[in-house]
């Protein structure tokens, strides 16, 4: 192994040495403790040092760090108190996560180190939205994101790179290609023979390095930030390295030839580096010694005095509203104070859109086609003339890793607004918003300050692909808003609401009444609270509890039927919802009928029904029924899709619930 020194003096050295020794001693001590049964799990990044401690020094203190969870010396390059870190690591109340989550899946403001989840690619698609932020706001920053050679498989590998690449993002992606994504090795994993041949295709720079020289990573990560923080493009590293452990602890190594162990514990990062500097004269044995002493006296002391740190005392309220990032709701404006004007309900979604972009100067809109062109639905028609292509960007076909700029950009200051084309297209994108956005601030309380509008529903003969009513995929996962409003000025408010709120929210916007409803819409800015009903109409015979399409469904059907006396309520938001305005029409009527667009089995008129049962049994004088959609997948011709909607039925069940 070839160092090369430079310029740097023997101040520099030896500081690189001793935030590479640092973290070696202090994995060898968690491998002590794990055999004495004091800890349960270790996923140790021995021989993979000279990665992390060489790119962390090369970033400046306020620039942000995605790490992997080897990569301890990033945290401890940033100076977090081991005590703190290893509090976190035995799930302490003092812990980032406060017991709720492991090893490095937290993030810190304060050190500018956001860490990973489980399913190794998102991160890095977060990268590219603390980029954005800081190429927005004129800030010569650079961002370094991890990943292994096992992630660059994913698509979202892909999907971050190649955004960056058409934003000329300042991203470092750095792959530690350590040889084994857990078991498996490279050759079963890739068929390109260097991964930093993938830059090309991205039409980036790409170079490759040799991961355990601390020197090499250093100089080479320094020059590549220093050259984009004033020249912004991403940058591909391949960091050349091995996993001299298993994957974790208990995986053991037993799958790697034990000549392949030999030759690289031949190049550990730590040794070959200390050799170096002893003869430079830069260390001494007697130095060294002295450095591992301090070292070892410190470890002890921190580790200890994190075991006898709080654990945490479960409470189920606290629990429930660390899901959501704080937000006390404040009317704007009492809407009686507004004049108003007929609008569709697609204007009325522009209008809050314009809106909110005019308050709030840090939104940002993103979406396939919305920028000149105006989107799918023309929604966004003109809004690059009035906010520039910096804000309302149009985007790669790549929902997820969309989604996951977006919290970038709310994890450095700014707010966003993503426009699925089609609701249906959210699958590609599901698991940053039911695995990142949703569990960011119950995690590590960070807000996710994120809007994802869903165009939405059926009745244009689109299909299985672009007429889905997918809500309940999202209903049920904690830490997502769900509004779904009916009106025009429903829509209107509720979306100014969901700009404001600092939380994630799935603004379902129904695609069939974008040009087909009217109404009187209050001009300039108001908002509605998310999470309370809209009673349309009471009544002493049946309730019907809706939203979206379902309302108007309810309101055709009530307008046919002057003799019966029905309470409607339009719930406006799903996540979470109204439960005092369902048990008032509970009872006042005794019967309840659920109606959605969406299919019957487990769609969330299951969990209004369940709940009812429960709470309001004894109000009820027939059982809870739901009118809802077939279980089938939606069809596209018009004669089927009529068939399978819930409007087909809601006759006959409001007859059958009347009869009981």
């Amino acid at each position: 192994m070839q160092f090369d020194r430079k310029d740097k003096n023997d101040a520099v050295l030896l500081n690189l040495y001793t935030q590479l020794l640092y973290p070696r001693m202090v994995e060898e001590k968690m491998l002590i403790l794990l055999r004495q049964g004091r800890i349960g799990k270790w996923f140790s990044g021995i021989g993979q040092e000279a990665i992390a401690i060489g790119s962390t020094l090369a970033m400046e203190e306020s620039e942000y760090i995605l790490p992997m969870h080897r990569n301890l010396g990033v945290f401890t390059a940033r100076n977090i108190p081991l005590k703190k870190l290893m509090a976190q690591w035995q799930g302490k109340l003092n812990g980032f996560t406060k017991g709720r989550d492991r090893s490095f899946h937290f993030g810190s403001q304060d050190y500018k180190i956001i860490g990973m989840i489980s399913h190794l690619g998102p991160q890095m698609a977060v990268a590219d939205g603390i980029a954005l932020a800081d190429l927005i706001s004129g800030q010569e920053k650079a961002t370094l994101v991890f990943t292994g050679e096992g992630a660059t498989s994913e698509g979202d590998f892909h999907e971050a790179i190649n955004v960056a690449a058409v934003w000329n993002l300042p991203v470092i992606f750095l792959i530690e290609n350590n040889g084994y994504g857990l078991s498996t090795p490279t050759s079963e994993q890739y068929k390109c023979k260097n991964l930093v041949d993938r830059a090309a295709g991205y039409g980036i720079e790409g170079f490759q390095i040799d991961g355990n020289n601390v020197l090499e990573v250093y100089d080479t990560l320094a020059g590549i930030a220093s050259k984009i923080r004033k020249d912004p493009k991403p940058v591909l590293v391949e960091c050349l390295t091995f996993r001299m452990r298993g994957h974790e602890e208990a995986s053991g190594t037993k799958y790697v030839p034990q000549e392949l162990m030999d030759a690289w514990a031949q190049k550990d990062p730590v040794a070959n580096f200390e050799r170096y500097l002893l003869a430079e004269n830069v260390l001494t044995a007697s130095l060294i010694t002295e450095i591992k002493a301090d070292f070892k006296a410190g470890i002890e002391y921190e580790i200890e005095a994190a075991f006898q740190e709080e654990e945490p005392v479960a409470d189920a309220q606290a629990e429930l509203e660390d899901m959501y990032a704080p937000y006390a709701f404040e009317p704007v404006i009492p809407l009686t104070a507004l004049p108003s004007s007929e609008m569709r309900y697609l204007d009325a979604i522009a209008d809050a859109l314009k809106i909110g972009m005019s308050k709030h100067e840090n939104l940002v809109l993103m979406g396939q086609d919305i920028a000149e062109y105006g989107g799918a639905f023309k929604i966004t028609e003109g809004f690059v003339g009035l906010f520039g292509k910096s804000r309302v960007r149009n985007t790669p076909i790549c929902e997820s890793a969309i989604v996951g700029t977006a919290l970038g950009l709310s994890i450095n200051g700014y707010k966003a607004v993503v426009e699925m084309q089609f609701a249906d297209f959210v699958t590609c994108g599901f698991n940053q918003i039911v695995n990142n956005l949703a569990k960011t601030h119950y995690r590590w309380g960070e807000k996710a300050d994120v809007v994802i509008r869903m165009p939405t529903g059926a009745g244009t003969g689109a299909g299985p692909f672009h007429s889905q009513s997918n809500e309940a995929w999202f209903t049920k996962t904690p830490g997502l808003k769900i509004v779904y409003p009916a009106f025009p000025a429903d829509a209107k408010g509720l979306l100014l609401a969901a700009i404001d709120d600092p939380n994630p929210v799935l603004f379902f916007e129904h695609k069939y009444l974008y040009r087909s409803l009217t109404g009187a819409v209050p001009q300039g800015e108001y908002n509605l609270e998310i999470g309370k009903a809209n009673v349309l109409q009471e009544g002493t015979q049946l309730s019907i509890i809706t939203y979206g399409l379902g309302v108007h469904w309810a309101l055709s059907y009530i307008a046919e039927h002057p003799d019966l006396s029905i309470t409607l309520v339009d719930l406006r938001s799903l996540q979470p919802w109204d439960k005092t305005a369902v048990s008032a029409a509970v009872k006042q009527t005794g019967r309840v009928l659920i109606l959605h667009e969406d299919t019957l089995s487990t769609g969330f008129g299951a969990e209004l029904a369940a709940w009812i049962g429960e709470h309001c049994f004894s109000d009820l004088d027939a059982p809870v029924m739901r009118c809802a959609s077939a279980d089938t997948a939606i069809p596209m011709s018009k004669v089927l899709e009529e068939d399978f909607l819930a409007k087909s039925r809601l006759s006959g069940m409001v007859d059958q619930l009347l009869a009981y």
